[in-house]
């Protein structure tokens, strides 16, 4: 399978069918990744970004990094979020590939210590991120597994 990551910083004109992509497969509002993405596309600051991968035309795949991903403990930022792939793609290497990537250009941008909360137990640690800790999330009753990866 043939996909590639893109940077959203770098391709503008994929924002609006990027933002319903992603408000689709979670439900957080339109208009918030709407101006999660514009200041993404801002580059006034390393975060947040935005992530895609794209199979011909199609959004296959996709991820985000942003200060806080909806938990108690906002000292630990940034956060990969929102991390998806299309049910006809998945265990073809997409998240994978977007995890070493946003890991990687992150890097580059001078962060080299990312968050994730998820409520998987091992996934993510085939990709170099270990668990850290549980965190409560926003209205939530019960705590999520918190990872961290270091360059």
């Amino acid at each position: 399978m043939n996909f590639e990551i893109v940077c959203l910083a770098d391709e503008p004109e994929l924002k609006e069918r990027a933002a319903m992509w992603f408000h689709q497969k979670w439900g957080v509002p339109l208009e918030t990744y709407r101006k999660s993405m514009d200041e993404c596309m801002s580059k006034k600051s390393v975060i947040p970004q935005w992530y895609v991968a794209l199979e011909k035309n199609r959004i296959v795949g996709g991820l985000g990094v942003i200060r806080n991903d909806f938990h108690s403990r906002k000292d630990l930022s940034p956060n990969v979020c929102a991390v998806y792939t299309e049910e006809d793609r998945r265990c073809n290497g997409i998240a994978g590939a977007l995890l070493n990537y946003v890991c990687a250009d992150m890097q580059k941008k001078g962060i080299d210590t990312l968050y994730l909360v998820t409520d998987h137990t091992s996934f993510y640690e085939r990709y170099g991120w270990n668990f850290l800790c549980m965190v409560q999330g926003d209205g939530e009753s019960n705590e999520i597994r918190m990872y961290i990866h270091k360059a």
